[in-house]
């Protein structure tokens, strides 16, 4: 079984010793950056990039620069997505956003994940798990979203969270560990 397959079937895995995975991320760091250097009003330029880039996107997709991923292909943006500068998504798994979802700054997706075990860590050992954030979400600047989270739908993500564990829909939630304050209506 090779790194890849086995990063697929939520194993440990060591992605440094995959030719094929290096190769992907290479791809997506160049277009990455190819992205982040055009120009603010060059969106067409920008769109076919993301189209490439990206598993698929909708309609009405905007992410301001900087922006950075491991691979692209296995991320899946809804219609009307918005991300401010900074935002940066380790898709070693699928990372699957609904539609009307937006970003503050600074914000980070990390389905990839290292083991406890300082030994496995120390060989360079590592995990992914899947995250999805469902409509209508609006995740607030500085929020980090760690490995197998679901956001649900019409839910707020207050500023400076770290969320850690699945978000009910309809919930304000806030805080590190990220913890349901509120029900909305």
């Amino acid at each position: 079984m090779t790194e890849k397959e086995k990063r697929d079937n939520g194993e440990l895995y060591l992605a440094e010793l995959d030719e094929e995975l290096v190769k992907e991320r290479e791809k997506a760091k160049e277009l990455c950056r190819m992205y982040n250097q055009k120009k603010y009003n060059e969106d067409k330029e920008k769109e076919e990039i993301l189209k490439v880039l990206f598993k698929s996107k909708g309609k009405n997709t905007k992410i301001e620069p900087n922006f950075y991923c491991d691979y692209g292909y296995n991320i899946i943006l809804g219609d009307n997505f918005y991300a401010n500068h900074n935002l940066v998504i380790l898709d070693c798994a699928e990372v699957k956003i609904g539609n009307n979802v937006y970003f503050g700054p600074n914000c980070g997706i990390y389905t990839a994940g290292h083991p406890l075990d300082f030994k496995q860590r120390n060989e360079g050992l590592e995990y992914a798990k899947p995250i999805k954030i469902g409509n209508n979400v609006w995740i607030g600047g500085n929020v980090v979203i760690l490995p197998g989270v679901t956001i649900g739908d019409n839910s707020v993500i207050g500023a400076g969270s770290i969320v850690t564990k699945d978000i009910q829909e309809n919930t304000v939630a806030v805080g590190n560990p990220c913890k349901e304050i509120k029900k909305l209506t």
